[in-house]
């Protein structure tokens, strides 16, 4: 990664050894990093990353807004009115063909 870069993990925390990117952020190898999710779950209260000023952290509720839960009940509500009419929900994980 340049030098100039911020990696951001919204997915799963074990993607990226921390005290790797702890090193890496120390040291300037890498800019920033922006982390919703961690290592080892929850964050330890004397990790590094918590005073560090080029790191943001989330409790994993980054994607939350007063819309995306309205939005998320009417997903829900809609595949289910879809099934139940015979249909194949728009949002399955495991759907076969």
């Amino acid at each position: 990664m340049k030098p100039s870069a911020t990696i951001i993990n919204t997915g799963r925390g074990g993607l990226i050894n921390q005290q790797d990117l702890i090193s890496a952020l120390k040291s300037g190898r890498i800019a920033g990093a922006g982390l919703d999710v961690f290592e080892y779950e929850p964050l330890a209260t004397d990790s590094e990353l918590l005073t560090m000023k080029n790191v943001v952290l989330t409790p994993h509720v980054a994607w939350y807004t007063e819309e995306s839960i309205v939005n998320l009940h009417h997903e829900v509500i809609d595949d289910v009115v879809r099934v139940l009419r015979g249909s194949k929900p728009r949002n399955c994980v495991n759907i076969k063909e």
